[in-house]
């Protein structure tokens, strides 16, 4: 059955060209908010926490600090809406979930930047 799931996601579901972007990278997500007939494109800029899922129905959550209180945000990768990813910063940290960044401040909450290619 979970073949068959994969085969149908696969053929059927469009995919959009995204970077490659992990757990502590710093990233600007563009999204299309629509208010009424308008509509006008909003960003958020934050730290990817965690990627989960696979295909079409996987998922990364996003946190930033508003002022002193943490935003957390999570995107569907299939979102209609979503209109592009920037990566700004590839961070370097152990896990592939980083829910411990909620609990830091200061400058215990700053990542390390990775060299990658």
């Amino acid at each position: 059955m979970e073949s068959l799931i994969k085969f149908v996601q696969d053929e059927f579901v469009t995919r959009k060209d995204l970077p490659e972007f992990s757990a502590g990278d710093t990233i600007t997500v563009y999204y299309e908010i629509r208010e009424g007939e308008k509509v006008r494109t909003q960003f958020f800029r934050g730290v990817v926490l965690q990627r989960r899922g696979t295909g079409s129905s996987e998922t990364f959550t996003i946190r930033k600090m508003s002022g002193t209180i943490g935003v957390e945000r999570i995107f569907p990768i299939n979102l209609p809406a979503l209109q592009k990813i920037e990566v700004n910063k590839r961070g370097k940290v152990r896990r592939a979930r980083i829910f411990y960044f909620r609990g830091l401040t200061g400058k215990r909450a700053r990542i390390k930047e990775a060299r990658r290619k």
